[in-house]
């Protein structure tokens, strides 16, 4: 009967579909347990969902569950982190028990470790990996800046916001004084020999940074700092065509202006400074008094009543603020479409790539082209070849003109324009301040950078025998430099004098041709083995030429007619080439995927060294024990991963400049009588036995992997003692040469990392909530010098201390009106700079100096929460650098207290303002005596680094739009930075460029806001 409900002899229930449309469907009860396939143990926590609908559970603690499904032909969907998803078709059953596998992504992993690849359950070194999820993440120019707090270990600074400007990345600390601390940047198998800023990031797959020296040993005399291996993107073999297309437009805006004086605050300012030195008087020679304006002493101060200008601006109310006039909104778009397929034989991936950032100072911006062509093809069983080829043309321009810095210098009680509007070339009788606004007349300043480069990776692989391969890698790598710089008669360096040009050409090839033989072989079924060899040779040809010119004729020819200059300063050029040859072996041993080894061993031979020490041994060996795969763990479910691994090794550092063993010869000029002569002298003393600086690091590290991949990270323990460095021994100028260059010294670094994935949040509803973490400290120290152990208190170098230390007075407050005779004792003054007086004398001299700080953080970490429910995403991501000092050439520059040039807004002391911050303004100084003081700052700040929301569109809607995937999304970069240097102290960054924060140079912190698309076709 329609709509019955009917026992069968198992017992089992069933819901009838009724014939009659009214009568409600009977739900039948499914229940059933869920265990894993390694130790059928219950799983807790999987979701069990109808498939098709919105019903779902979960199991629970032991692993058992219970659902309603409506009709016989119901398909449950069984899903877990860390376990393979799993369909079952109901049909009559009312009770379903199933058998998960594990998800072995987390285990099986593949890592590029240069020369190869290993699994991630059996990497024995250092390793961290950013992918192109984190790279695409948040609009980047540089790849740079897709490691910034990404990868626990690297230290990575912005150094302003120019377009075009590159971070500086450093791994692990600084090692050396001369011979470099940056990585070395590996891509597509072949090492860069400089400008990885080239590179498109839209092209970029996948990015492992080489942290400790027995995963770096394999590159050896380059890999001293560090190695960055980056892979682009490849084609597919499922024989279809895919092409994407990935863009952003936005705007980019100051996130602040610096607070300067207004019109009336910087003219009480002016008079203070000449109060204070007895310059501000009435007609009758009278002082007047702080607070007090007078006309008649007005008219005596040059920079005020003394100036008709700014006499005329006191009476008007003036106060122009010329930063608004100079600085604008910027914009940023990028443009990448790319092209990707194959079939099992040939697999291709073809992109081409447009970049523009217009900064937000007008002189300022970047350009860069881009076109690459990835294409594998299998010939046959036994051969494989390859190309990777990238063209890149790039245009930057405004890297060397500071108009924003000239801004903040000038006169808020001048105008720019007169009545009739027409641009004042000199808005106050200051000779040195013109108007910025003629340096942004178009073509008045030109500073034009463009480079061309071609780089390539081509390579064909031999299969000669089952696991035995033979590679040859070919790179060539060819870039032209063209430098442009002309300067008009009508800006502040000429002040209608002739206008100026120079250029400057560079041509540079580099070739790299490497041999490698790769060895595989599984045996007794537990014992894996790979053995690598590899010889290479890399060389570098640069060909330089320079010309300098005054008088050009006509302005509008720039720097491209130097030849019909009045004047032609000397030409330059030069040639500089330098060789690498090397030879490496690695072995890598598992067995039963629980004990591992590798050994490495490579020697390197550079032109650079002396003919007594061109080659150096770079050897490295490390151990791993996967704990998680003995049998005494086997049953502990929680556990995917659980590595403990130990290494040491040694590399050196080729970054000495080619020729610096050499003897250099000096021109020099005489005079026999009245005739000129000239001749050459020996210039310095040449080393022969120069060699490497050598980094010995010793490393122990922890990879875990728990409760199916909810939390997985590493966390490493490291020190590094670098020897040999690279110095200049002092020696007494008597001789006739002031010092030579030796390999003495040593410096150490010691650390602690920590990188850690988590999945938070995994719910039925398709809500999911993930979490990375960086955590990195590092702690540099000098440990001898070229006297040994003694500190060189003229280089700023102490033992113990990092390599870039601040050793000054301390500030501890301002001289009072009630301590004029303390302050007199040393020689200061009521409302000058108090310091404090350390060995207690009474006096304050050379032996009051201390320690202030370093550039070097305390530590530094950075934290990306990700988002996402039903095809909306949302993620933001947080970077912090902690207890760094800050000596900010900034505040030197424009913290003058002379009372000439506008300034930053400080709380200067005055008898009516008694403050301990800043000192009283002085006419007759140009920076207050130990004004070096007042430039030390706290460092530490933490910055909003990305805040990106999305919306993926469903594959049904995606589909009838005749895309393959949508997703439209808009990020906000920088909106938020906390630092006391900006919030209390006027500065522009804190993260910019460490101690020397903030020169001549500086422009705005900026955030930039875009809205892109990714789609695929």
């Amino acid at each position: 009967m329609a709509g019955a409900v009917m026992t069968g002899f198992t017992g089992q229930v069933y819901a009838m579909r009724p014939s009659n449309p009214a009568i409600r469907v009977i739900d039948r009860t499914v229940s059933g347990k869920v265990t894993s396939v390694e130790d059928n143990i219950g799983i807790p926590g999987v979701s069990v969902v109808l498939k098709g609908s919105k019903t779902g559970t979960n199991t629970d603690a032991d692993g058992n569950f219970k659902i309603n499904v409506p009709e016989d032909n119901a398909v449950l969907v069984f899903s877990a982190v860390g376990f393979t998803t799993q369909e079952v078709a109901v049909g009559n059953k009312s009770t379903v028990d199933i058998v998960l596998a594990s998800d072995q992504k987390i285990l099986t992993e593949v890592v590029v470790v240069g020369y190869g690849t290993q699994k991630k359950s059996q990497l024995t070194g250092a390793i961290s990996s950013v992918g192109a999820k984190e790279i695409n993440e948040m609009p980047i120019t540089n790849l740079g800046q897709a490691l910034q707090g990404r990868a626990a270990g690297v230290d990575v600074t912005q150094s302003g916001s120019k377009p075009g400007t590159v971070p500086r990345i450093l791994i692990r600390g600084r090692r050396s004084f001369n011979a470099g601390n940056d990585p070395l940047y590996v891509v597509d198998g072949i090492p860069l020999a400089g400008g990885y800023e080239d590179m498109n990031p839209s092209d970029i797959q996948s990015m492992e940074v080489l942290k400790d020296a027995t995963a770096t040993a394999i590159y050896g005399s380059r890999g001293a700092n560090g190695v960055v291996i980056v892979t682009t993107k490849r084609g597919g073999q499922k024989g279809k065509t895919t092409v994407s297309y990935d863009g952003y437009v936005g705007v980019s805006k100051a996130l602040d202006k610096v607070d300067l004086f207004n019109g009336p605050e910087f003219a009480e300012f002016v008079r203070e400074a000449y109060r204070a030195t007895g310059g501000y008087k009435d007609a009758a020679g009278n002082a007047i008094p702080t607070g007090v304006i007078n006309a008649e002493a007005d008219a005596k101060v040059a920079v005020l009543g003394g100036d008709p200008n700014v006499a005329k601006g006191i009476a008007n109310g003036t106060s122009t603020d010329w930063q608004d006039l100079v600085v604008g909104t910027g914009m940023m778009q990028n443009h990448s479409i790319g092209v990707q397929g194959g079939s099992d034989r040939t697999q291709f991936y073809i992109s081409g790539g447009y970049f523009r950032d217009k900064g937000v100072i007008k002189e300022a911006n970047f350009t860069r082209f881009s076109l690459r062509a990835n294409i594998d093809h299998n010939v046959n069983k036994w051969l494989k070849v390859g190309l990777s080829s990238y063209m890149m043309n790039s245009i930057r321009n405004g890297e060397n003109l500071n108009t924003y810095g000239m801004t903040i210098n000038q006169n808020p009680l001048a105008v720019p324009y007169d009545e009739n509007g027409k641009l004042i070339f000199s808005p106050t009788n200051d000779a040195l301040l013109t108007n910025p606004l003629a340096e942004l007349v178009k073509g008045a300043q030109v500073d034009q950078m463009k480079r061309y480069r071609i780089f390539n990776s081509l390579y064909t692989e031999f299969n000669i025998l089952p696991g035995l391969k033979y590679r040859v890698n070919f790179g060539p790598d060819f870039v032209i430099s063209r430098y442009g710089r002309f300067i008009g008669s009508m800006t502040n360096a000429r002040k209608g004098g002739d206008a100026q040009a120079n250029t400057g050409n560079a041509i540079q090839f580099n070739w790299t041709l490497e041999n490698i033989v790769n060895y595989t072989k599984t045996f007794g079924g537990k014992h894996n083995l790979n053995i690598t060899a590899l010889h290479s040779i890399q060389r570098d040809r640069a060909e330089v030429y320079s010309s300098s010119v005054q008088g050009v004729p006509v302005e509008s020819q720039s720097f491209y007619n130097i030849g019909a200059a009045t004047t032609v300063f000397s030409p330059g050029s030069g040639l500089v080439e330098w060789t690498i040859n090397s030879f490496m072996g690695r072995l890598n041993y598992d067995y039963n995927d629980k004990y591992l080894l590798t050994l490495t061993i490579r020697r390197d031979g550079s032109s650079r060294f002396g003919e007594n020490s061109k080659y150096g041994n770079f050897p490295g060996v490390a151990v791993g024990w996967n704990i998680g795969n003995e049998d005494f763990l086997k049953g502990v479910t929680w556990v995917d991963l659980l590595k403990v691994r130990a290494g040491w090794g040694k590399v050196g550092n080729t970054g000495l400049a080619p020729y610096q063993t050499q003897a250099f010869l000096g021109r020099t000029s005489y005079a026999w009588n009245t005739t000129p002569a000239y001749g050459y002298r020996p210039g310095t003393i040449g080393n022969a036995d120069l060699r490497w600086e050598s980094s010995a690091t010793a490393n122990v590290g922890l990879d875990f992997s728990l409760v199916r991949g909810r939390v997985q990270g590493s966390l490493e323990f490291y020190q590094t003692n670098t020897t040999a460095l690279l110095l200049s021994d002092q020696l007494p100028g008597s001789i006739g040469f002031n010092a030579v260059t030796r390999n003495v010294g040593e410096t150490r670094n010691r650390g602690i990392e920590l990188g850690v994935t988590t999945t938070n949040v995994n719910t039925n509803s398709g809500f999911k909530w993930t979490t990375d973490f960086t955590f990195t400290k590092n702690t540099e120290a000098i440990l001898s010098l070229y006297n040994g152990k003694v500190d060189d208190l003229g280089n700023g170098w102490f033992i113990g201390r990092p390599l870039s230390t601040v050793y000054d007075y301390r500030k501890i407050g301002i001289w009072q009106t009630n301590e004029a005779d303390a302050a007199k004792a040393v020689n200061s003054e009521v409302g000058q700079i108090k310091l404090k007086d350390i060995d207690g004398d009474g006096k304050i001299n050379a032996n009051d100096r201390e320690i202030i700080g370093s550039d070097v953080p305390d530590f530094s970490g950075g934290i990306t929460n990700r988002f996402s429910f039903k095809g909306f995403d949302l993620s933001f991501f947080f970077f912090a650098r902690v207890g760094n000092l800050i000596r900010s050439e900034f505040h030197r520059n424009n913290n003058a207290l002379a009372g000439r040039y506008q300034q930053m807004k400080v709380d200067y002391w005055t008898p009516n303002n008694p403050t301990n911050e800043f000192p009283r303004p002085k006419s007759n100084q140009e920076f207050p005596v130990y004004g070096s003081t007042l430039t030390y700052f706290d460092g530490t700040f933490v910055k909003l680094r990305n805040v990106n929301v999305g919306y993926t569109f469903t594959p049904e809607l995606s589909k009838k739009l005749g895309m393959e995937s949508l997703r439209l999304y808009s990020s906000i970069q920088q909106p938020f930075i906390w630092a006391k240097y900006r919030n209390k102290y006027n500065g522009v960054d804190p993260e910019t460029t460490g101690l020397a924060a903030g020169g001549t140079g500086i422009t705005p912190a900026t955030m930039v806001i875009t809205f892109g698309l990714n789609a695929k076709f």
